[in-house]
């Protein structure tokens, strides 16, 4: 029997989602970039891949805010927002922590949820995964030829012949994935969804996931390069990289299709309960008044302190409008954390701007990398980087490493370089980005 859609509230959008299955493994579903949770059940191959993962777990599976069930939405979203979304799907759901299975281009969302929230992930399953865009399409050329078919073909299933190779001369098929496409999202969405994706490259975050990872990934594949799929295993600190023949990019279709099963769910049931949280990814941001002694000299203590505690407040207040995490006062500046790296360039730039109101001039750098947790305090080479990125940045100026520009796509937000520049302490030279709302 097909799950009642239901919806959960992410903000101010509708995230459509199913719940189904009631074994004792949580499993949520993070699907490729179209979907539609009600077409699913229509398919019998798909069906079937579903109740079997029914018959061990308990299964939610959802469309990301723009496509599908969900609604429609002016902008499509970054992945901080989209990571907000299946937190919210969780929470509806009820499920305090669960593995994650992340299809296709939902893979570099389940690893950025995975490596941000180890302690709401129990286990990662990435198929037919990739880190950067290229191992979808590897050139531009590549790239305006599916741009062209969605802006002619789009809802006619003719893609099949990519996706699913071994039923491009299966009519049914074929009328069943048009149906799917045109359910998914429209031509238009469609194109805005895979500009944003051309953007994003997850390549530096993948060794901070420290959850049990499975990786699968047909040799074959005609829409995601195998090459994807290893170089996401091999960088993810103890994932296992499973192999299986076959050309089709859908899991669900092709010879390999139960193996693909009998892989998850033998990972699954198997897995052992995760280590203590110790290390998560994180967004770093430093500030600091530009002329700090300066000023102090200049107004004497009293004025001091209490331009001091206009500052803070303005800091503190921001922090927590953009959902940020104050880790300590630095004297004249701040440290804090955020769990999306768009919330905290966002962030940097209302304080730049606020704090001018004071009469004073701060600056702002971040940086997004694995931090270690130590009590109330964060560490790791990630919180130097922030600093040194901080420590370039001119009065009223955000800037910002070349890691958080890459996981910002879809954000709205601008970046003009600033140089490439050796960072004092860190190995090699790193590409240092001017931010602008």
């Amino acid at each position: 029997m097909q799950p009642v859609t239901q919806y959960a509230k992410s903000g101010d959008v509708h995230i459509a989602y199913q719940a189904f299955g009631d074994g004792p493994v949580n499993l949520v579903i993070v699907p490729g970039f179209v979907s539609n949770v009600e077409s699913y059940w229509d398919q019998p191959d798909y069906a079937r891949f579903l109740n079997r993962l029914a018959s061990y777990a308990r299964v939610i599976t959802f469309d990301k805010r723009g496509t599908g069930m969900s609604d429609r939405v002016v902008e499509l979203p970054g992945l901080d927002q989209r990571m907000d979304d299946l937190r919210a799907v969780m929470d509806a759901g009820g499920m305090k922590q669960a593995a994650l299975l992340g299809i296709s281009e939902g893979a570099p969302l389940s690893v950025l949820f995975a490596a941000t929230y180890p302690d709401r992930c129990r286990a990662l399953i990435l198929y037919g995964s990739f880190s950067r865009f290229s191992y979808w399409f590897p050139t531009e050329e590549a790239l305006g030829q599916f741009f062209s078919y969605v802006e002619q073909s789009w809802g006619t299933g003719g893609s099949v012949q990519r996706f699913a190779p071994s039923r491009a001369n299966d009519a049914a098929f074929q009328r069943w994935w048009g149906r799917n496409e045109r359910l998914g999202a429209s031509p238009a969405a469609v194109t805005a969804l895979m500009r944003m994706n051309s953007q994003i490259d997850i390549s530096s975050i993948l060794p901070a996931v420290r959850v049990p990872t499975l990786v699968i990934h047909r040799t074959e594949d005609k829409a995601v390069n195998v090459e994807g799929g290893r170089d996401v295993a091999a960088h993810i600190p103890g994932a296992r990289l499973v192999e299986l023949p076959g050309t089709d990019h859908i899991f669900y279709v092709g010879e390999s299709a139960n193996q693909i099963s009998e892989a998850i769910e033998e990972f699954l049931t198997g897995s052992r309960a995760p280590a203590p949280v110790d290390r998560v990814l994180a967004t770093v941001l430093f500030t600091d008044i530009v002329g700090s002694t300066e000023t102090a000299a200049g107004l004497g203590d009293q004025r001091w302190r209490d331009l001091l505690e206009h500052h803070h407040a303005v800091i503190r207040r921001n922090l927590a409008r953009f959902r940020g995490h104050e880790v300590k006062t630095t004297g004249d500046g701040f440290l804090a954390t955020f769990d999306g790296p768009a919330r905290g360039v966002q962030c940097a730039h209302a304080i730049v701007q606020e704090i001018k109101s004071l009469g004073i001039e701060v600056r702002a750098g971040l940086h997004t990398g694995e931090c270690e947790i130590i009590g109330d305090d964060v560490g790791g080479i990630a919180v130097h980087i922030g600093a040194r990125v901080a420590s370039l940045a001119d009065a009223g100026e955000v800037l910002v490493s070349g890691t958080v520009k890459d996981l910002v796509a879809g954000s709205g937000l601008r970046f003009e370089e600033r140089g490439t520049y050796p960072l004092k302490g860190i190995p090699g030279e790193w590409r240092i980005f001017t931010a602008a709302l």
